[in-house]
């Protein structure tokens, strides 16, 4: 039988899975609060609605008759529209309400893992007494990452002796009026990410994928939505080892086990540590970047997962290519304390040579495709290894050019990946 597929979300993240399903057994329609014109493309219907207004999302599911829903970003999960299409018998691809909040509630995240004995959770303490937490800090003996409890577009957290001093730390905590924030204590080592898919109280895990949050080259700037990303021909990286990986699946496990009917992606952002892996934080859906590195290598048929999920089956096992990956995003100029919209987007699909292009946050208009004040779009590299991912992506930012645009090139090459495999040899010899 063939699928009637919503996906749910108009970013580079969601073209990503539109791309996954355009060859599968299933007619794809999508809805966004923006028109993704790469999604546009291949859906044959998109809505522009309000994606964190459950009622507005089951209306155009019953309209197109959807038999699953993807849903792509955080906001929608929080909002219960996995409840509500569920409820309206439409079987979607995502945890319901209660389940997101392992990713839209930081407190409950790490009550969750010390309740559940999940391991690599750092030491925490949660404050809705603002000065109470600036005391805190005052008191730790050792360095701070500040988290605000709800969803902050991954660009709240801040970090003491990374970002911040102790003093900018308590007036950020002072003057950002949350009303709970998180302590725990700062993680040093090199993060990594693992995306698992999870039904049915079972999970299949993909390549670990590295994300550069940091703005500027270098790994200098504010934190952003994350400026690109790579991964390796194996499953993990090039500074981890097989067991680091191992090691980062099992916690995985043990969350996925206390978690009672999750599904959707479950995505573990660790630090490796010189102990080991830790967890730095936990989404409850692809990343983005981190799909464009990981469904472009899947192998598998996307919707095969979808099925098996919806019906109660066995998940099927998940073969990726034995390919590396290198994702650059383009940003607006001034991104992303001061973007600039308005830029042309001077590229598309087809004259992106061999790297796949995903359009994440852009405008089209009847003359062209211009930039928003976020992220605009990612270009992939796919490739037998890093370095020959890297170059297949900086040959298509080539053609897009820069006017108006701002690209970390440093991802991905030779000379950062070797910084990281350095750093976890010095934390590891000490």
């Amino acid at each position: 039988m063939r699928e009637n597929v919503l996906l749910i979300g108009g970013g580079g993240r969601e073209h990503a899975i539109a791309r996954a399903l355009e060859d599968s057994e299933a007619d794809l329609y999508a809805c966004a609060g923006n028109r993704n014109p790469g999604i546009a493309r291949i859906a044959a219907g998109f809505e522009t609605l309000e994606t964190t207004d459950p009622d507005a999302v089951v209306d155009y599911a019953a309209e197109i008759d959807a038999t699953i829903a993807v849903i792509g970003p955080e906001a929608p999960l929080e909002a219960g529209v996995a409840d509500a299409l569920e409820a309206a018998g439409v079987y979607p691809f995502g945890p319901k309400e209660a389940d997101a909040r392992i990713e839209t509630d930081k407190a409950f995240q790490r009550e969750f893992m010390q309740e559940n004995d999940v391991p690599g959770c750092p030491d925490f303490e949660t404050f809705d007494d603002m000065e109470a937490a600036c005391d805190f800090v005052d008191e730790y003996d050792g360095d701070l990452a500040i988290k605000p409890v709800g969803l902050t577009g991954g660009k709240g957290v801040k970090v003491i002796g990374d970002q911040v001093t102790a003093e900018e730390g308590k007036e950020y905590i002072r003057e950002s009026d949350y009303d709970r924030i998180v302590l725990e204590e700062r993680l040093l080592g090199e993060e990594f990410t693992i995306q698992a898919f999870v039904a049915n109280g079972e999970f299949r895990t993909a390549p670990a994928v590295q994300d550069h949050k940091r703005a500027y080259e270098g790994d200098e700037g504010p934190n952003t939505g994350g400026m690109g990303s790579y991964s390796d021909a194996t499953d993990e990286l090039p500074f981890m080892t097989e067991s680091d990986y191992e090691d980062a699946v099992s916690i995985i496990a043990a969350t996925v086990d206390a978690l009672d009917d999750y599904r959707g992606i479950l995505y573990g952002q660790f630090m490796l540590t010189e102990t080991g892996p830790r967890v730095v934080e936990f989404n409850a859906r692809f990343g983005d970047p981190e799909a464009m590195n990981t469904l472009p290598v899947l192998e598998t048929d996307f919707l095969d997962v979808l099925t098996a999920a919806r019906d109660d089956d066995p998940l099927p096992a998940l073969e990726f290519a034995e390919r590396a990956t290198v994702c650059k995003y383009a940003v607006p100029e001034g991104y992303p304390t001061d973007p600039e919209a308005g830029a042309t987007v001077r590229i598309d699909e087809d004259s992106a040579g061999d790297a796949l292009l995903y359009y994440a946050s852009v405008d089209e208009r009847d003359d062209g495709i211009y930039t928003t004040t976020s992220r605009s779009f990612a270009l992939v590299g796919v490739g037998d290894s890093i370095a020959e991912a890297e170059a297949i992506a900086e040959d298509a930012l080539g053609v897009a050019g820069e006017d108006g645009l701002r690209v970390r090139h440093d991802i991905g090459t030779a000379d950062l990946i070797q910084r990281r495999i350095d750093h976890m040899g010095e934390l590891r010899d000490n």
